[in-house]
């Protein structure tokens, strides 16, 4: 092949390692392996050929390669010193030149096809791995088009990501050309490339966009402990201070609440609480309720249940409309909230404690065994059980007793 073309060709390599972020030795083993198969599919396949490319005149070369025995078996993969040469020792590898006169232009036909399928497979690569180290971050791009309800979105003005339609807020209202920012939920590989999964409705769009509005976040002073949201509605975020003199709710709020309004903003409007995060579940609890006030909260940690007690006219305002501020702050909180008002909060507890009794004495019978099981143990260890009634004993006994006759 003429020195011109082969300048050339180096040159286009170097291009495109610089215009697509490939690395150039990776086009350069594209540029070998594409010429070794088009030889092998034009001078048989049956030699044991290397194709070398100098990296910097882009020369190739055909090599017929075999190893240096001492005595050959087979001529086409072996070769003795004699014949190599007194430089070669047993064990060397002698190369010997069999460059065809016409493989230029047999190689250029070939491995146009094979180098342009490494470069797409080395860009899928990079696109891959790009989006893969931005996973639970947010990314900035501008809407393509629609297609079944799922938004394609064009990142960095050549990355294509889907935004599909369960990931999608109902009360935002995008248009292509429109800028977005989104949460990237997933990155996947795929024949037709890598698929990049975005997210408007995650909650940790909420907490990305946080760290970007609160400088005490990012330099961890100041830490979010838990995020509940009904997208495109109204998202609580519990946080706390690692430092006494910093208020963590003041910090997001910012300067006349500018942060979390920007943050808001960001969000199509979707209103945001800031609540302080507590160790203490009680303190959680009537934190995470508010705005309203709350009197008293008694847990049942075996149920996982707290039965809060707000004022009469702040009903109301602790279940929210539609439920929402309760079903915020018992996701916020992870404990099933059962609000009742101060007037009924006697009534209610005793309710609660009824049903729990029957959902107790419902229990399966495996359950009722293991029961049965303890209190024997606890019987014969000289335990006796609280409050413990003489039908309850005589249970028990009996029980025993079948399971003493049955072993």
């Amino acid at each position: 092949m003429p020195e011109a073309t082969e300048e050339r060709l180096i040159d286009v390599l170097h291009f495109i390692s610089k215009e697509r972020n490939i690395p150039f030795e990776m086009l350069i083993e594209a540029l070998e392996a594409a010429l070794l198969t088009a030889y092998k599919r034009h001078f048989g396949s049956e030699a044991n050929a290397i194709v070398t490319v100098d990296r910097q005149s882009g020369d190739y070369k055909v090599f017929h390669r075999r190893t240096v025995v001492d005595e050959v078996t087979d001529p086409k993969l072996e070769v003795t010193p004699k014949e190599a040469g007194s430089q070669y020792q047993v064990g060397d590898y002698f190369d010997e030149e069999v460059t065809p006169k016409d493989f230029g232009r047999i190689a250029a036909q070939t491995a146009k096809q094979v180098i342009v399928q490494r470069i797409r497979e080395a860009e899928r690569d990079t696109v891959y791995n790009k989006y893969a180290a931005k996973l639970n971050d947010v990314v900035k791009g501008t809407v393509q088009r629609f297609e079944q309800r799922n938004m394609y979105v064009l990142l960095e003005g050549k990355d294509e990501a889907m935004l599909p339609l369960s990931e999608q807020v109902s009360r935002e209202n995008f248009r292509i050309n429109d800028f977005i920012r989104a949460y990237v939920v997933d990155v996947r590989k795929s024949p037709k490339g890598p698929s990049v999964i975005l997210s408007r409705a995650a909650e940790g769009l909420v907490q990305r966009l946080l760290e970007f509005e609160v400088p005490e976040i990012q330099d961890g002073i100041v830490e979010i402990m838990a995020i509940a949201r009904e997208p495109g509605s109204r998202t609580k975020v519990a946080v706390r201070s690692n430092r006494a003199e910093v208020d963590p709710i003041g910090a997001c709020l910012g300067p006349k609440s500018s942060r979390i309004a920007n943050v808001s903003d960001e969000l199509r409007g979707e209103k945001i609480d800031v609540i302080r995060w507590e160790a203490d579940p009680v303190a959680f609890i009537m934190n995470a309720l508010q705005p309203a006030k709350v009197l008293g909260v008694e847990l049942f940690e075996d149920d996982g249940v707290a039965l809060v007690v707000v004022p009469d006219y702040q009903l109301s305002l602790a279940i929210g409309r539609e439920g929402q501020n309760v079903r915020l702050a018992a996701r916020l909180t992870g404990w099933r909230l059962d609000i009742a008002s101060e007037s009924e909060a006697a009534e209610a507890r005793e309710r609660y404690l009824a049903e729990r009794a029957e959902a107790q004495a419902a229990g399966s019978p495996a359950e009722e065994e293991t029961l049965a099981e303890e209190a024997v143990a606890e019987e014969e260890a000289g335990l006796a059980p609280a409050g413990i009634d003489e039908e309850l004993i005589r249970k028990l006994e009996e029980f025993k007793r079948e399971r003493l006759g049955s072993e």
